[in-house]
């Protein structure tokens, strides 16, 4: 009997011992189930600073004026008096077509003359109704339109002083008027102004305001060493892409020298002049992973504020940030910032 007692107060022990073995530790002094703690950040406060704003793109040179010259009708080609490469002046002879057609036209033209002439007087003399005088002159000027015509399409006269870039036919072939040039167009000879010669750029629109007709630019090429060349905008165009968010600007590139040609690949610089802007720590500004945004942290009552930017020209360490949102004098997060999400909360050190 005392044995089956002894044995039974040993279990109750080896029981108790067992459970104590299996509860955890208890916490330490000082622990809470109390909210996450706040995230120590260093801030700065934003300033603003005069900045001379100039912009820079890159662009191929177009010919100011690009002709592809053909008359109106076809018709045989009697002579073609310029070659690749000719220089000419407006108003210079280019070409001469057959003037068949020409002649038939005069000959129609001196015919509707002397009836109108002779029409004229028996009108004067009250010897024929008025509608038969109309129906004389009618006809002479019809004929007179038709010479001017013929005229125009068989002596082809240079519109514009420039370079001859393209020759499509040769004497004595015919001039179809079917589409013939890497345009698409018909022509017989093509010809470009390259002076001056124009670029076209896309501009942000961030400066659509800032950018205006008769604005100087910059201009220079890696093929010309040690020479920039005066250009400046003559054309802002009134719409905007909706794709890239930029407009497209014309501008007109002087070039007395001919120094320059088109398709030349260059370097064009635009001052908009002086001008207030916000600038930051560019350690202040980061890039969501994966895309092209940028972003930085302002405080807020010990709360982080997430606010979108586009970035700017940059100034050493420091670099301009853009965006509606920003003012001067905010407080902006500089230091943490990594470890920071909209709404989080923080505390300055």
């Amino acid at each position: 009997m005392k044995s089956l007692i002894k044995n039974g107060l040993l279990a109750i022990i080896l029981i108790g011992t067992f459970s104590c073995s299996q509860t955890g530790p208890a916490k330490q002094t000082g622990e809470t189930d109390g909210p996450t703690a706040s995230i120590p950040v260093k801030t700065t406060k934003i300033s603003s600073q005069s900045l001379t704003r100039t912009l820079e793109y890159t662009a191929n040179l177009v010919a100011f004026k690009e002709i592809n010259y053909a008359p109106s009708s076809p018709g045989r080609i009697d002579q073609i008096k310029v070659e690749v490469g000719s220089r000419v002046k407006k108003g210079d002879i280019l070409v001469e077509i057959d003037k068949t057609q020409l002649i038939q036209a005069k000959t129609q033209l001196a015919s509707a003359q002397d009836n109108l002439q002779r029409i004229d007087t028996l009108y004067k003399l009250g010897s024929i109704s008025e509608q038969q005088y109309e129906a004389a002159k009618t006809q002479y000027d019809l004929a007179l339109s038709n010479v001017d015509y013929l005229t125009r399409n068989t002596t082809l006269k240079s519109p514009i002083t420039g370079i001859v870039t393209g020759k499509y036919f040769e004497n004595g072939e015919l001039y179809s008027g079917a589409p013939n040039t890497a345009a698409g167009k018909a022509a017989i000879l093509s010809l470009m102004q390259i002076n001056p010669l124009k670029a076209i750029v896309s501009i942000s629109q961030t400066y659509y305001e800032s950018v205006k007709n008769g604005m100087k630019a910059s201009i220079s090429s890696d093929i010309i060493k040690d020479q920039n060349f005066e250009g400046r905008i003559i054309n802002v165009y009134p719409t905007l892409d909706p794709v890239t968010r930029t407009f497209k600007t014309e501008i007109l590139v002087d070039n007395p020298q001919e120094t320059l040609r088109p398709g030349m690949f260059v370097t064009i610089r635009i001052e908009l002049g002086e001008e207030e802007t916000l600038v930051v720590p560019a350690n202040a500004v980061l890039k969501q992973s994966g895309t092209n945004i940028r972003y930085l942290f302002i405080n807020e009552n010990n709360t982080a504020r997430r606010i979108e930017v586009e970035i700017g020209t940059r100034l050493n360490n420091q670099i301009e940030v853009i965006s509606s949102e920003l003012k001067e004098g905010m407080e902006l997060i500089v230091e943490g910032q990594a470890r920071l999400l909209q709404g989080s909360t923080i505390h300055v050190i």
